[in-house]
């Protein structure tokens, strides 16, 4: 049967209506530079955590080491005027049994969420790994010091394979992961989602919401790419393509949400992408938004990320 719905920032004492998307508060070095800079602008304070997305297995993605490759990736592009960015990191992570067996997480303080994905070849392999993690988050769960939520991750586009393919088993992913007894959450991309196939969720007991979007993988429909990026071929073409992010990917995720509540879907939505200063939040609020989550916008207005994270929690949410 399902559980009674409490997203980890819903607390008595404080509200927080902001995620971080996957990853964004990983300690880049950049990070540093920035709180020299722009002090206690460029402050996480307020927002929820959410872990960068692990995998069963260890996974090298597309990032090289080396202080050439740290100051110069050759994995990501990045516009600061245009406010947009371009991405193949391809999901790097030392495994999910590496991560529980450091302990942060279990350390952690503050309610939060795990981001986890199956990069498999086939269903039954992807199953397969959706059920030994969550084997594992099962076991390990007693050591929390609070409690989690868990994002499951179904639309990255830079893991080698079509994410329509993994949409079609999301349900599937969920029944595995329903014995966990946590709030869950799968993540989808506006790409590769039907309005149609996402109302189907609505009556499902263990989707407690949804999160959207993922990157956009380049060339995708929806964007003029010779007019946004300059050119039809994605800089990152060696790597597959990328995924974007930035200003001209929010109205698109809002046209969706908007899309998706005036079809009946009433279970809340995490909305994200293209956040670059706090009006942007207003507006994924006044499309049907639950929350919003920050991403790209905490590395391309990295001077906003406080004012961003007040605003967000100040409003009121459906």
């Amino acid at each position: 049967s399902p559980h009674t719905f409490t997203l980890p920032w819903e607390r008595v004492s404080e509200q927080r209506h902001i995620l971080g998307a996957s990853g964004v508060q990983g300690g880049y070095w950049f990070h540093k530079l920035y709180r020299l800079v722009f002090g206690r602008r460029f402050d996480f304070s307020g927002m929820t955590f959410v872990a960068k997305t692990a995998t069963l297995h260890e996974r090298k993605g597309n990032v090289k080491t080396g202080v050439w490759e740290m100051f110069f990736p050759q994995w990501i592009r990045v516009n600061f005027w245009q406010g947009q960015a371009l991405n193949a990191m391809g999901l790097p992570n030392p495994g999910l049994r590496a991560l529980l067996a450091q302990g942060l997480w279990q350390e952690r303080k503050e309610p939060f969420m795990i981001s986890i994905a199956s990069v498999a070849d086939t269903k039954k392999k992807r199953l397969e790994e959706i059920r030994i993690m969550i084997d594992l988050l099962v076991m390990f769960k007693e050591t929390f010091a609070t409690s989690f939520g868990l994002q499951i991750n179904l639309s990255c586009p830079n893991t080698g394979h079509d994410p329509k393919e993994l949409i079609k088993e999301s349900a599937e992913q969920l029944d595995i992961a329903g014995r966990l007894g946590v709030p869950l959450m799968p993540k989808y991309s506006i790409a590769s989602a039907p309005i149609e196939a996402m109302l189907e969720l609505e009556h499902h007991p263990y989707c407690d919401a949804i999160c959207v979007s993922n990157t956009l993988s380049f060339g995708s429909e929806g964007i003029d790419w010779q007019k946004v990026w300059g050119t039809k071929t994605s800089p990152l073409a060696k790597f597959g393509g990328g995924g974007y992010s930035g200003k001209k990917l929010g109205p698109l995720v809002r046209e969706y949400i908007s899309r998706l509540r005036d079809a009946g879907f009433k279970k809340p939505i995490n909305g994200g992408m293209g956040i670059l200063c706090q009006t942007d939040v207003t507006l994924y609020r006044d499309a049907g938004a639950s929350s919003v989550f920050l991403g790209s916008g905490a590395m391309l207005r990295p001077w906003r990320v406080k004012g961003i994270i007040a605003h967000a929690n100040s409003l009121t949410w459906r």
